[in-house]
């Protein structure tokens, strides 16, 4: 039975409501590197969508950090993870596990918790988003434990206009993940 996970992408929004800077959370790999991740967790037994979101935030960037969580929840994606390689697009050697992936607006003061050392915004505007988000194509980052490996993914620069329009809008820039 595959095991739920929520996966987070944090962003901060301007006074219209779009998407003006995503975050990436920094911590230490098991190499003693530093590593990029998103935020993930697992759905508890008896827990809500919502409740998973909300502790897993507060988990990663503080119980100030206030997530914006819409009336109606709605994952722009979801991501399978096999523990076979080739069986799918996303390989995790240790579980089959299914990631329901969101864009939560964060409002509130990030203060990183847990493992996380720091958190990371990037100005969707600026250079250094192809830069910041180069890692994440070249295999750099890990999310729910995993290396993003393999081919290119649904997460391409078109994929992520269309979820931040969805969001509330963006215009310009643009980053690819890889599975």
């Amino acid at each position: 039975m595959p095991i739920a996970y929520v996966e987070i992408v944090p962003v901060r929004t301007d006074e219209m409501g779009r998407i003006a800077q995503v975050g990436s959370l920094l911590r230490v790999s098991e190499d003693g590197s530093i590593e990029r991740t998103l935020i993930t967790g697992r759905v508890l037994y008896h827990e809500t969508l919502r409740e998973a979101i909300a502790r897993n935030v507060a988990k990663d960037l503080g119980d100030i950090a206030l997530p914006l969580l819409p009336t109606s929840l709605q994952p722009f994606t979801v991501a399978e993870f096999f523990p076979t390689p080739g069986l799918g697009e996303y390989y995790d050697p240790r579980q089959h596990a299914i990631a329901l992936c969101y864009v939560v607006p964060i409002a509130g003061d990030c203060k990183p918790q847990d493992e996380t050392l720091d958190v990371e915004w990037v100005d969707l505007k600026s250079g250094m988003m192809d830069t910041s988000w180069r890692r994440w194509s070249t295999g750099m980052a890990t999310s729910c434990g995993r290396r993003w490996l393999g081919p290119e993914s649904e997460f391409s620069t078109s994929r992520w206009r269309e979820v931040a329009r969805s969001a509330g809008g963006w215009s310009g820039g643009g980053f690819r993940l890889r599975s």
